[in-house]
């Protein structure tokens, strides 16, 4: 038992015990209204003033019951002297008080159960025996009165013992009867407060577990107005729960028109129904939502509804990168084939066209019609062999290499290179121990030229293309190619499709490019990332796995030497 539920019986029985005083008093003060007594103070008055002074005393000393159990008996070791004294003074063995002896055994059986109560059953018994005793000498003479009281009125000896031993016998019935009672009822309050423990600790788990799954978690009710919304359905929709409580579904989850209209019909037909929204989060970002939602019976018998969603926007994007690759690889292996097919006749149109060009006397309009048609077929070359180079890439010879040493050679072709215009300038930014990569150095070569020259030609009234290798920081360091423009920039619903074949936004070059790298950095199982704000410029930032190898020592030239600027640039 709790001390607080200690404290707050016994208070119960003090109040008792004061309104039992009270009615006595009011009793009293009857009786010698009627038959005034012969003695200065009415034994009554001060039986009751006792009963008010020590009530007052033990709610004085309540604080300390826990601490010394001891004080429980004397309490119910009072009560019973006090009835006892009531007892004595209405007549002893014919008193009709006597039943009051009951209330100290239920009280004691409420606090110390079956013990406490036999307890008090048999000190009052021992009081009251020892109190018809006395009652027995007084009226033999053998005993003088007991504190100026005389108990008079003994009836026979046979109806004296008949009735102290009915009255024991009921004091003990009665303590077996209500310790009975309080220990059904005290066995009953563990297992209430187990059972109150063990629901309390199964909604914490249920709870726990809801607020922990990975997927959110609403629920609404047959107006589909929100009950429930779980920490993973916060963190998706940027909502918090206050906000959303009682508000529509439709509008929380921003739910297609007419989907909340024929739910309950369609729900009829199926256990589910599914759907991927388009969702703005309260922060303004805009993500892929698979929904589902199936029926869910309430307390009250009528169905609501249970809403379960994710952020499925990286896994929709999957899906599309995997849709385009696998579409994008039969595409090539046929479309390989035929540019094959192509190359040969082209080659031999070409190679006549040279001959009859230098043969044939041709006029000033036929040459450059000449000249158009050989130049033509020079670009068309080029785009096949890029293509071909995409869609039947080369064997890669993976090695332990430098990436600073292709990084910087690239710079120093394209200083060199017609790709260079006027107003260009290329940094570079590289630190002063190897950066190491797994990789083909030839590809590794394109990844980089390939950056460089979409980043000149993204600035074609000039700027600054800066080129950088650099080690990840972590665990397990990883080389990283960074190449940075200040160009035109990309819109943001563009960023997606820039791998893609044919997809070239600039007037020179076959659209291949950057589909080159990004099958190169998918081969290589490496990331790449792309950044980029229209008029501001574009960053290509790549990370390939951490090398295995060990980097050899080459000689060569310092690759972390300053990069040449625009006035020294050498001819081609």
């Amino acid at each position: 038992m709790t001390h607080r539920t200690l404290g707050r019986r016994l208070l119960l029985h003090i109040a008792l015990r004061l309104a039992a005083a009270t009615v006595l008093l009011g009793a009293a003060l009857v009786v010698e209204l009627r038959e005034p007594s012969d003695l200065a103070i009415n034994p009554f008055f001060a039986l009751i003033a006792a009963v008010y002074g020590v009530s007052l005393l033990f709610i004085a000393s309540l604080r300390f019951v826990p601490r010394f159990p001891v004080l429980l008996d004397v309490h119910f070791a009072i009560d019973i002297t006090m009835v006892s004294a009531c007892v004595a003074l209405t007549g002893g063995v014919t008193s009709l008080f006597a039943t009051l002896y009951v209330l100290p055994i239920v009280a004691a059986s409420t606090i110390q159960f079956r013990r406490g109560a036999l307890q008090v059953a048999a000190l009052s018994s021992v009081i009251f025996a020892s109190l018809v005793l006395v009652q027995s000498l007084q009226a033999t003479g053998h005993f003088g009165p007991l504190f100026g009281i005389v108990i008079g009125g003994l009836p026979s000896t046979s109806v004296t013992q008949y009735t102290v031993g009915l009255n024991v016998f009921g004091l003990f019935a009665v303590a077996l009867v209500a310790g009975s009672l309080a220990e059904r009822v005290r066995r009953a309050d563990v297992r209430l407060v187990q059972a109150s423990e063990e629901i309390a600790d199964l909604h914490f788990f249920n709870q726990y577990v809801i607020d922990h799954l990975l997927s959110g978690l609403a629920t609404a009710d047959g107006e589909n107005r929100i009950l429930t919304f779980n920490r993973s359905a916060v963190q998706i929709t940027g909502h918090t729960t206050a906000n959303v409580l009682e508000k529509s579904a439709s509008e929380i989850l921003q739910l297609p028109d007419g989907f909340a209209d024929q739910l309950d019909e369609e729900l009829l037909r199926a256990r589910s129904k599914r759907v991927d929204v388009q969702y703005r989060r309260t922060d303004g970002r805009v993500i892929t939502l698979g929904l589902s939602v199936a029926q869910l019976p309430l307390p009250d018998r009528r169905l609501g509804y249970l809403y379960t969603f994710q952020d499925v926007t990286d896994v929709r994007r999957l899906e599309r990168e995997a849709q385009m690759q696998k579409r994008l690889a039969a595409i090539g292996e046929m479309a390989a084939g035929i540019a094959h097919e192509i190359r040969n006749p082209l080659a031999s149109m070409s190679g006549s066209m040279q001959i009859l060009r230098q043969e044939l006397q041709l006029s000033s309009d036929q040459a450059q019609l000449m000249d158009i048609v050989l130049r033509e077929s020079d670009r068309l070359n080029d785009t096949i062999r890029s293509f071909l180079a995409y869609a039947r890439p080369q064997r890669a010879t993976l090695r332990t290499l430098d990436l600073r040493r292709a990084v910087s050679d690239t710079a120093t072709l394209l200083r060199n290179s017609p790709e260079l215009g006027e107003g260009h300038t290329v940094d570079l930014a590289l630190p002063s121990d190897a950066v190491a990569v797994d990789a083909d150095e030839n590809q590794v070569r394109q990844i980089v030229w390939n950056l460089a020259t979409n980043g000149l030609r993204a600035m074609p009234n000039g700027g600054r293309l800066t080129l950088s290798a650099s080690v990840s920081d972590g665990d397990r360091p990883a080389a990283v190619l960074t190449v940075v423009d200040e160009g035109v920039g990309i819109p943001a619903e563009d960023l997606e499709s820039i791998f893609q074949p044919f997809r070239g936004s600039f007037g020179k070059g076959s659209g291949l490019g950057l589909a080159i790298i990004h099958r190169f950095v998918s081969d290589y199982g490496a990331k790449i990332d792309v950044q980029s704000k229209v008029g501001h410029g574009t960053t290509f930032r790549i990370k390939f796995p951490p090398a295995a190898g060990r980097l050899a020592e080459e000689p060569g030239a310092d690759v972390s030497a300053p990069p040449l600027d625009r006035g020294e640039r050498r001819a081609s």
